[in-house]
């Protein structure tokens, strides 16, 4: 499995916000073992439904400026952004399932 694409404070405008399509972020860290425990499961969903929604990663530790911007005070912690604006936040680890639902409007 491939990682999921990386975003930083000076992409994400570009890659986020500007996007043509729904992207999901995943504000995560090296230390934190419940994003670890994720990671797979957001793999399988860009491969599954990649062509629909954009799955990134964004290190919170080596990126700060953005999180905090949008409140990210907790990881793991995804962010849905779609016309460059915050549409739905799925805090805590989840199994897959969960975060199908949540995307399910998105997803199909």
């Amino acid at each position: 499995m491939a990682d999921l694409p990386a975003v930083t404070d000076a992409s994400f405008e570009t890659d986020v916000l500007k996007s043509d399509k729904p992207v999901l972020v995943d504000f995560w860290a090296e230390w934190c073992g419940p994003c670890r425990q994720i990671a797979p499961i957001l793999d399988e969903l860009n491969i599954e439904h990649g062509d629909k929604v954009a799955f990134v990663k964004m290190n919170v530790d080596e990126n700060p400026v953005t999180p905090a911007s949008y409140r990210v005070t907790g990881i793991p912690n995804m962010a849905l952004f779609h016309n460059g604006e915050v549409v739905k936040q799925i805090v805590g680890s989840r199994p897959k399932s969960a975060i199908v639902k949540e995307l399910s409007d998105f997803i199909g």
